[in-house]
């Protein structure tokens, strides 16, 4: 099967920043996290895959269209979108959000909307305006899910959310992927939602891709380090002699030093009296970007 999405050496340029050449994949059945500080390019990657802006370089397919054709009536049936803030009418109530999916899409699923607006805990009758933050983010994944895409498109879609209803959202969000010829490309700084449901992990950081990862190379292989000063000579030796790279990332905390450790198995038998943990896509991505290359 084709891939959901395909990005090559996407590049634009604006007065004070550039997204420079950014190129990757989303394969039906995968869920593709996006992360990066804020600034870092994650949204006009997004914006450029959707064709809300031109590229000055490179291309970008939707399923199997080139992202200047994604206005398309077919393309909108299939593709479900939520952006970081809720973007319907404020004067608009909730009943009205669901009358607008059934002009605007044919396979538009009414007692699914109203399910999903219930689940959320959306009264019908309340207004867009008077919706908080987090509701308003429930009321656009409400909407981007009741027309039941083949593909999702998430820019901090559980941003705003409590713990409670995030875990909800990630819940459908799973329900969502059971049909493995979905797809999401979910940009998220809130990294431990991904670490339950991403299956790649990719870092912008200034424009440029830094690492595209297995998120079960991070959460089940990779580990952090905690190093005293005399042991740290010795781990960025042998790191360079088994993983036949220059890049051994370090960052000073304290008195202790964060390592980042690809094999983490293989680390304790090496170093059994130091202590090594889990990797999370939030410290991978903390010792990448801040990390000094040893």
């Amino acid at each position: 099967m084709s891939d959901l999405i395909q990005v090559c050496n996407l590049c634009k340029t604006y007065a004070d920043f550039t997204l420079d050449d950014i190129s990757f994949s989303v394969e039906p059945g995968m869920v593709v996290g996006l992360i990066g500080s804020n600034g870092a390019g994650k949204t006009t990657t997004l914006k450029l895959i959707l064709g809300l802006i031109n590229a000055d370089k490179g291309s970008a397919s939707v399923l199997g269209q080139p992202s200047d054709a994604t206005t398309t009536g077919a393309f909108k049936e299939k593709v479900g979108v939520v952006f970081d803030s809720c973007s319907f009418p404020a004067s608009m109530r909730v009943m009205d959000i669901g009358k607008l999916g059934a002009v605007a899409y044919g396979n538009w699923d009414k007692p699914y909307f109203s399910q999903l607006c219930e689940s959320f805990g959306l009264a019908l009758s309340k207004k867009v305006g008077e919706l908080s933050r987090g509701m308003g983010m429930k009321l656009s994944l409400a909407f981007a899910l009741a027309h039941h895409p083949q593909l999702l498109i998430l820019d901090e879609a559980t941003a705003g959310l409590d713990p409670l209803a995030r875990e909800d959202v990630l819940e459908m969000l799973r329900d969502f992927m059971s049909d493995q010829t979905r797809g999401i490309l979910m940009s998220s700084h809130i990294t431990s939602d991904l670490d339950k449901i991403a299956d790649q992990v990719i870092c912008i950081d200034n424009g440029k891709i830094i690492f595209d990862v297995a998120q079960d190379q991070i959460n089940d292989i990779a580990g952090i380090a905690h190093l005293r000063s005399l042991e740290v000579d010795d781990v960025v030796a042998w790191l360079k002699s088994t993983e036949g790279s220059s890049s051994v990332y370090m960052l000073k905390q304290g008195y202790e030093t964060l390592a980042l450790i690809p094999d983490r198995i293989a680390f304790a038998q090496k170093f059994p009296d130091v202590v090594v943990e889990r990797a999370t896509i939030e410290s991978y991505m903390t010792l990448v970007l801040k990390g000094g290359n040893r």
